[in-house]
């Protein structure tokens, strides 16, 4: 299966620990490998640790392009990964979290924690408000964003998002299958607008 728009750069939020699920750190390096392989830039959180740095090495073992957004805080830890195509020093989390936005097309959430959580729902939220039309999507190793799923059906079916809003999110065991709905065109609506106006493309 092939995509169907070109992604140039996806960013990708991952845990900064390798989790207990030797699942988690492979869905890590199969992700590097193939946007590499896709000649899509990865753009990441800019760490050596975790699924975060084994995401960057199996991409720039790939050949591919890496492009790491890191805060000065972690970055004076020694946390930052000094092997990458591009390591931006930000100030702060909220500068880190607009600099990726602004450099990516799409966004994919593997394993993590409150971090990876936090970094995909504003991503989301964005979309809904049409600040950016860039999609997110959870590949879903091992079942562990199930719970996230079931809480986005929860969320429509109380009220609280619009269904026609719901695509803002993909959920996908299948890397592949996941890019090529990120590559899609976004067709869904303004949360304060009218519910059958496409989302403007920035």
């Amino acid at each position: 299966m092939g995509l169907t728009l070109t992604l140039s750069a996806i960013a990708v939020f991952c845990g900064s620990s390798l989790g207990s699920d030797p699942a988690y750190a492979e869905a890590a390096r199969l992700t590097g490998r193939t946007l590499a392989e896709q000649s899509i830039d990865v753009v990441y959180g800019g760490g050596h640790v975790g699924l975060m740095g084994t995401l960057a090495d199996a991409a720039l073992e790939a050949g591919g392009r890496v492009i790491g957004v890191i805060p000065r805080q972690l970055d004076d830890r020694e946390l930052a990964h000094h092997g990458l195509s591009e390591l931006h020093v930000v100030e702060s989390m909220h500068e880190r979290k607009a600099l990726m936005a602004e450099l990516s097309d799409a966004f994919i959430a593997l394993p993590g924690g409150a971090g990876t959580l936090e970094e995909i729902a504003e991503q989301w939220t964005w979309a809904q408000l049409t600040i950016h039309a860039k999609p997110s999507g959870f590949l879903d190793v091992a079942g562990f964003w199930m719970p996230m799923r079931a809480m986005l059906e929860r969320m429509v079916a109380d009220g609280f998002v619009r269904a026609e809003q719901s695509g803002i999110v993909t959920f996908s065991d299948d890397l592949v299958a996941l890019l090529d709905v990120l590559a899609a065109p976004p067709s869904w609506a303004d949360k304060w607008g009218d519910g059958g106006t496409e989302t403007p493309v920035p």
